[in-house]
């Protein structure tokens, strides 16, 4: 009797089709993110959530990043979700963030005045051109509660 039955060439390759479809990185994902500080500056945290365009939730974390501007930290909330995204295997990304002026700062609508707001924007910048499209849209607060319940949950979490 033989160990192994003997699988056809036809089968074997099915298989292969079958298991490529399950690993296939997400095409379009959809990132919600929102900084967060408490005294501005203060302490901040961050909140991102990558999904599917059906709404199934692929990553979702909050970070404490330390006393900082709650503009500084809505860019690190993007830079952060823009590596996570791109990991997840992202090629097309959806950005909702309730911070009007970084969606119009990425967009060109608005000029980044604060030097250190610059090297934040420039690095994001940098990490968007690694997609192959990608669009950056301003939402209300109420759109993006979970991101905002992460980055003031990372916040509460240091205050313990």
């Amino acid at each position: 009797m033989k160990e192994f039955p003997e699988v056809s060439v036809k089968e074997i390759h099915s298989l292969f089709l079958k298991l490529a479809d399950t690993f296939r990185p997400e095409d379009t994902v959809h990132i919600y993110v929102d900084g967060a500080s408490r005294g501005n500056p203060g302490d901040a945290g961050i909140g991102v959530v990558i999904t599917t365009e059906d709404g199934k939730i692929l990553k979702a974390l909050g970070k404490y990043i330390g006393k900082t501007t709650n503009n500084v930290a809505e860019y690190q909330a993007l830079i952060t979700a823009l590596g996570e995204a791109k990991s997840l295997g992202g090629t097309e990304i959806k950005i909702f963030a309730d911070s009007e002026l970084m969606v119009k700062q990425i967009k060109g609508e608005y000029k980044v005045k604060s030097a250190g707001l610059l090297p934040r924007y420039q690095e994001a910048k940098t990490l968007l051109m690694k997609f192959s499209k990608y669009d950056i849209i301003h939402i209300k607060r109420e759109k993006n509660a979970e991101a905002d319940r992460l980055a003031n949950q990372a916040i509460d979490m240091k205050a313990r």
